[in-house]
């Protein structure tokens, strides 16, 4: 019986990051003149879609790490965005978006949207729609709680 040689199928992994990092640097690129990185614009579209959260809530709904979290939260607290507060207890840290930040979400939308229609476009609407199921099904496989998909 022979068995299969190490690495001998494309790593997923790999393949995943490198298709992302030039998506993200597609959409990066689209909303630099609003000043506002994808990873950040994601953040902004969360809290507008749930509202304030805790910083722990906000980490799992987005899957990221706390160091990750922070590293995108800073530059929007910086420029009034977010605010970050005590929570109701003091162990814990609340992020709400601002009046600005929804403008910076409404400035961004437009280059955004045009990234979106662009990456259709070159992948056609059928394979992107296959696409999403994919990865939805990818993103089950973090141990994140349930309910809390970005």
């Amino acid at each position: 019986m022979s068995r299969a040689k190490p690495f001998a199928l494309p790593c997923t992994c790999s393949r995943l990051r490198r298709a992302t990092r030039a998506v993200t640097q597609l959409y990066d690129d689209a909303l630099e003149p609003v000043g506002l990185r994808v990873t950040q614009l994601s953040l902004l579209r969360t809290l507008q879609r749930h509202g304030t959260l805790r910083i722990g809530d906000l980490a799992a709904r987005t899957l990221l790490n706390r160091t990750a979290l922070s590293r995108n939260l800073d530059p929007l607290a910086e420029k009034r965005w977010v605010t970050t507060a005590a929570g109701r207890d003091a162990r814990t840290r609340e992020v709400t978006l601002t009046r600005e930040g929804i403008a910076a979400i409404a400035a961004a939308a437009p280059h955004w949207d045009r990234v979106q229609r662009e990456v259709a476009r070159h992948v056609g609407r059928e394979r992107l729609d296959d696409l999403y199921a994919v990865l939805l099904d990818m993103e089950a496989l973090h141990p994140a709680p349930a309910g809390h998909a970005a």
